[in-house]
């Protein structure tokens, strides 16, 4: 079922080509696959409410089968056929798992983060062209059912709208006083409302049109959450299947049960979870609607896991941070594993996390450009804290630079370049809906550039070490820091603005930004915080810390040189970290390196408790060493 290293995955690879595996051809076959050996065994549980006693409702295999036969044809009678597109505004639910994988069957379903602005969800609505939203209906304590009313105003494809109401997971009185209290939708469109549940209700529950049984695009997701112009990723059924052939046939088996408080409208709990339960007919958990976010999720973790079973753990590095705040309440010898994505986990927060808890830590890396999965730390094999383990059985991982005369050249063992994939779920010249977008994306024709900087060690280990594009990654979510700049420059006193993530021990990185004025210029960094609380659009993009510098670093044409303003940052957070936990010891220096990126630099300062020291700073992802006198000199 598992593996302990690169060779065995590529044993794995080498037992026949993919092409010829006895596979599913389409989500459908799938999921009808499973069914027809596992009809009667739990396929999803949920509850609304996050005490490990609350109300929860289990959907088996079969009811999960027809619910999402009734949702496929529910869209097929609005007009979805397999080029047309559902867009889900949605937390997690029962019914968001029936309606994305309905949604998938009919046409494309295409899952957007209902945490985004009313313009954000708009703009995805009119590059998808949606005809269909399922959306909630307007509930206690969330406004997504307002956000889409909105952003529906502003997409002229939408032409009809699906609202689902939670009020069914509660209980009376709680049931009762939902009505009284229930907020008004504002704004009003042209689309057509009804009630998911009560046109669900009319269908069969037998599929009452034709799969196609070819590969197609069932899917767009998009990247990010910026202000500007999403982009639009494409994933076909191949991509889908192939994660879920990667969860059963490496990690899960029908006797799991797998919590994960991750959103649906994300590819982790989507592609890698959702598929992986649909092909080895494990048992899924979703607490919540808002999962980890959800109130009181981190402080009943523990007696959930208890509650379920739970075998397997679904995290983020910024979830566990939050848990190792929590003591360990409840019996959770069952749970083996616990599966990590989004980011680095630092090596401080990994060793407390498996020292609390019993559980193994399996990091891995995936991203939306590549339908997700990419590599692991093998479950049954060497973990190396830091790297992203070894690629999946079928990934062709290449670090790759650009020669002087514009080609790729493939870069030796611990060399440094760009991270490209070619995999199943890469859709080579095809990734973006926009085909502008997909210029230059790929080597040879069929790797997909990451933007991701890294290195393969020779045990054939996959490094993340930086990131050739400029982005900052706020716990999982990409923040563009154009957004952030353009609203720093819209300030009449900034001349320049860089805009970078600053370590965090809870986020992985948050943003931050480094201004120089024009000449004559006042503002401060705290009153350009509170500019960007009005300028730059979305909430988490924020800076947490804004420094106005006499002069920028730049490059020799003028450019703002970011890995300086790095430097700068990690130096201003590693010592305040040290000297808030009153050690004699700081940063003096922070190296770039080629194996390891960023490193800093620490120097001791007399007396000082170096395991101390390796606490405070292993709860950061950027690496740091020992520096002696000598070198300091130097």
């Amino acid at each position: 079922m598992s593996f302990a290293s690169r060779q065995d995955a590529l044993d794995i690879q080498n037992e026949k080509p993919w092409e010829e595996r006895d596979r599913p051809e389409t989500l459908y076959a799938m999921l009808r696959n499973t069914v027809d050996v596992f009809p009667d065994r739990p396929a999803i549980s949920y509850q609304l409410l996050s005490g490990a006693t609350d109300k929860a409702q289990t959907m088996t295999w079969q009811q999960f089968h027809d619910q999402v036969c009734r949702a496929a044809n529910l869209f097929r009678d609005l007009k979805i056929g397999e080029d047309d597109v559902v867009a889900l505004v949605l937390p997690n639910s029962l019914e968001t798992a029936v309606a994305t994988i309905g949604g998938a069957i009919a046409g494309i379903v295409n899952p957007i983060n209902p945490l985004l602005e009313p313009e954000q969800i708009g703009a995805i609505l009119r590059e998808t062209k949606a005809k269909v939203v399922v959306t909630l209906k307007a509930f206690p304590k969330t406004d997504i059912a307002q956000k889409t009313a909105e952003a529906v105003r502003h997409a002229s494809s939408v032409h009809t709208v699906l609202e689902i109401d939670l009020n069914r997971y509660l209980t009376p009185p709680k049931s009762w006083i939902v009505p009284l209290v229930r907020p008004k939708n504002t704004g009003n469109h042209h689309a057509d409302v009804k009630c998911f549940s009560k046109e669900l209700a009319k269908q069969p529950v037998t599929l009452q049109f034709k799969d196609s049984g070819k590969d197609r695009v069932a899917a767009y997701f998009h990247t990010g959450g910026t202000t500007g112009m999403p982009k639009v990723a494409q994933h076909r059924y191949s991509g889908m299947v192939y994660n879920g052939w990667l969860g059963h046939r490496l990690l899960f088996t029908e006797d799991d049960s797998v919590m994960c408080p991750l959103p649906l409208f994300h590819v982790f709990a989507c592609h890698v979870i959702l598929m992986a339960m649909i092909k080895s007919g494990a048992h899924v958990v979703f607490p919540t609607p808002a999962g980890y976010r959800g109130d009181g999720v981190f402080d009943n973790f523990w007696k959930l896991l208890e509650r379920w079973k739970t075998t397997f753990v679904i995290t983020v590095p910024t979830a566990v941070s939050a848990l190792m705040q929590r003591p360990v309440d409840a019996d959770i010898s069952m749970v083996k594993n616990a599966f990590s994505g989004s980011a680095p986990m630092p090596l401080e927060l990994f060793k407390r996390f498996e020292g609390a808890t019993g559980m193994t830590v399996i990091e891995g890396y995936g991203l939306t450009e590549a339908t997700c999965l990419v590599s692991c730390n093998p479950p049954a094999g060497e973990k190396k804290v830091g790297s992203v383990g070894v690629p999946f059985p079928y990934t062709d991982v290449r670090i790759i630079n650009v020669g002087p005369d514009g080609d790729p050249v493939e870069c030796a063992a611990d060399e440094v370049g760009e991270i490209c994939i070619s995999n199943p779920g890469v859709y080579a010249g095809n990734t973006y809906t926009e085909s502008e977008k997909n210029r230059d994306l790929y080597h040879y024709g069929t790797h997909l550039r990451t933007g991701d900087l890294g290195r393969i060690d020779p045990d054939g280990y996959l490094w993340i070490t930086g990131r050739a594009k400029d982005l900052i990654i706020r716990g999982g979510h990409n923040i563009d820091p154009a957004d952030i700049e353009e609203a720093l420059l819209a300030h009449h006193d900034v001349a320049m603005a860089g805009a970078i993530g600053q370590p965090d021990a809870h986020a992985g990185e948050i943003p931050c930004a480094y201004v120089e004025l024009i000449e004559g210029g006042t503002v401060t960094g705290e009153e350009l915080r509170e500019h960007c609380k009005v300028h730059v659009h979305e909430r988490a993009a924020i800076p947490k810390h804004i420094e106005v510098l006499d002069e920028l670093p730049k490059t020799a044409v003028g450019k703002v040189f970011k890995p300086d303003l790095r430097k700068r940052a990690i130096t201003r957070i590693y010592n305040a970290a040290l000297e808030e936990a009153g050690l004699n010891a700081r940063v003096v220096s922070v190296a770039d390196t080629k194996k390891r990126g960023l490193v800093a630099e620490v120097e001791k300062s007399g007396d000082v408790d170096e395991e101390a020291v390796s606490h405070v700073l292993g709860q950061f992802v950027r690496p740091w060493e020992w520096v002696t006198e000598a070198q300091t000199e130097e």
